[in-house]
């Protein structure tokens, strides 16, 4: 298996929030999605990193001081962030991907023009894996 879109959750299928969102707008999107990190895009679909719990409970202590008032007018591009979820390109190879994916709960895929199209989890790649093993046996 070489392809990587076996394993794509297609973007109309993924949570996400826009690099514009307020603090509050992406905790009540992460609330409701019920994941511990998403992507963040921007307007024109293109992946610009990605947002944590951690991120955003670090966030209200530093730049909101506990007051969600200050978080509906604070952006998310103004928190600071751990790390990001590096991306991979649509043409990357298994090698690539599961060397991401080891490191990272999900990994973003984009196209070449950068513009996001979707996320392969760990989940997937272990469910695969599963499959193989038990397949050889």
């Amino acid at each position: 298996m070489n392809n990587i879109l076996f394993f794509l959750t297609p973007k109309a299928m993924c949570s996400f929030v826009y690099d514009d969102f307020t603090i509050r707008q992406a905790l009540e999107k992460m609330e409701s999605a019920g994941y511990t990190a998403l992507p963040i895009l921007n307007k024109r679909g293109e992946y610009r990193g990605t947002l944590t719990e951690g991120d955003l409970l670090w966030s209200l202590k530093n730049m909101c001081y506990m007051d969600m008032r200050q978080a509906e007018s604070r952006k998310i591009m103004e928190i600071e962030r751990k790390r990001n979820h590096i991306p991979v390109r649509v043409t990357a190879d298994m090698h690539d991907l599961v060397q991401r994916a080891s490191t990272q709960n999900f990994v973003p895929v984009v196209d070449d023009k950068d513009a996001f199209i979707g996320i392969v989890t760990r989940g997937a790649i272990i469910k695969y894996c599963q499959q193989m093993l038990l397949s050889e046996n």
